[in-house]
């Protein structure tokens, strides 16, 4: 399974500027042989927060995008995340197609990011993102969410052997974003399929850093801090082979961990 991880330099409040990169990068992503193209958190907008009613996806005009671009060129989409706008209210959302065009996810952002203002515009998600591509049990979450591992552990829980993380992850705290992805990875016993953007805003300066992580903790692909285009080959089969070496998630004692809950 070929993977092409879109690190992109943002065009900050520019969809249609976005939209027509983002064809780009993932048409040169497909023609390089990919099987599943990974994009950025907040990809059609950037954090254009305070300009959401103006630009928010309010037409599922991303998800008809991923869906035509999987169809055209049978390839895999986790679309990262866009903007959005649903029964009146913003969202940071992910949705994922696979490669025949069809909707196997959608994912609104559970954990919101105080530090970006993300708890004053959006509202938060409070559903697992849990879908198969070619078979393979995957899950996502979004930036901020991987600084919340018991979120993590619950999609592995559910049979992720794969966790997609897109993010706009700040330069200042890219060493935490390394950590905590291998931590991720290692922990859970799966793949970590991470993509940040590149490039800054008004506001801020973003890491890139963009990481595929083998469930050992091994980092298969580690992009710099530029705007490019990283691929590597994963072998699901390492996910079985590590749990079964390690068998945490038969050794896990879930009534020690509700008491451990409820300690004041």
């Amino acid at each position: 399974m070929k993977l092409a991880c879109i690190q992109l330099d943002i065009a900050f409040g520019e969809p249609e500027t976005n939209f027509k990169r983002v064809a780009e990068k993932m048409q040169e992503a497909a023609e390089n042989g990919a099987d599943i193209i990974v994009l950025p958190e907040m990809w059609n907008t950037g954090y254009a927060l305070t300009e959401l009613e103006n630009l928010a996806d309010s037409t599922e005009q991303a998800k008809a995008f991923i869906a035509d671009f999987a169809e055209k060129h049978h390839v895999h989409v986790v679309g990262g995340s866009v903007s959005t706008r649903k029964k009146g209210a913003f969202y940071n959302t992910m949705h994922i197609a696979n490669k025949n065009g069809e909707a196997v996810g959608e994912y609104d952002k559970a954990h919101l990011f105080g530090l970006m203002d993300e708890h004053v515009y959006l509202e938060a998600g409070d559903s697992l993102n849990l879908f198969e591509l070619d078979g393979v049990a995957c899950g996502g979450v979004i930036c901020y969410d991987i600084r919340f591992p018991e979120w993590i552990r619950a999609h592995a829980l559910n049979g992720a052997k794969i966790m997609f993380v897109p993010a706009e992850w700040p330069l200042a705290r890219i060493d935490h974003w390394r950590i905590l992805l291998q931590a991720r990875a290692i922990e859970n016993q799966c793949f970590v399929v991470a993509v940040n953007r590149a490039g800054k805003d008004p506001k801020n300066e973003f890491g890139g850093n963009s990481m595929i992580i083998a469930p050992w903790g091994e980092i298969r692909m580690h992009l710099g801090t530029e705007e490019t285009i990283g691929y590597a080959e994963i072998d699901l089969t390492e996910v079985d082979e590590v749990r079964g070496r390690i068998p945490v998630f038969d050794d896990r004692r879930e009534t020690l961990y509700k008491i451990a809950e409820k300690v004041d």
